[in-house]
């Protein structure tokens, strides 16, 4: 590693990937094969100034505080004060709220106690981050790029 890069990056498919697979997965995630795809869900919202409609397929972090999605993509704005969503997982969509976490220790809490779980290969692939360094990097690693990329934590919960 340079001293110019650093220990962290985003890191996403190529958006022609993304325009072939979405639709792929928003639909076997609703079929009885999605309650095998345990790790994956369909995040489904209005857009707060379009009102249009999306449906994300996203990784599900589910840890000991809940269930999350870890995002820089610029949808996450939508959620700013929290949001009713609909989250197809396991097979089965469910209301719930949108709230993302807003200070940033949080989200960087949140982001590296996942590194750790996943292990820095699969964090690679679940979280949408590059991990420059041979080894599980540091929270103030971790903190510079949810600070630089401006990444959130979108906490799922169960609507009343």
């Amino acid at each position: 590693m340079s001293q110019d890069t650093p220990a962290l990056e985003t890191s996403h498919p190529p958006e022609a990937v993304l325009k072939v697979l979405n639709p792929v997965m928003r639909a076997l995630l609703r079929t009885p094969l999605g309650r095998r795809m345990g790790t994956l869900l369909v995040l489904g919202f209005t857009g707060r100034k379009t009102g249009r409609r999306y449906e994300i397929p996203l990784t599900a972090h589910r840890m000991r505080d809940g269930l999350y999605v870890l995002t820089g993509a610029p949808w996450r704005h939508n959620f700013d004060g929290g949001r009713d969503v609909e989250v197809t997982v396991d097979g089965r969509t469910v209301p719930m709220r949108a709230v993302p976490l807003a200070d940033p220790g949080q989200i960087a809490d949140v982001y590296a106690r996942r590194i750790a779980e996943l292990g820095v290969k699969n964090a690679q692939r679940q979280i949408g981050i590059r991990i420059n360094v041979p080894r599980t990097p540091t929270g103030e690693e971790v903190a510079e790029v949810v600070s630089r990329e401006h990444l959130a934590a979108i906490r799922l919960e169960p609507r009343p």
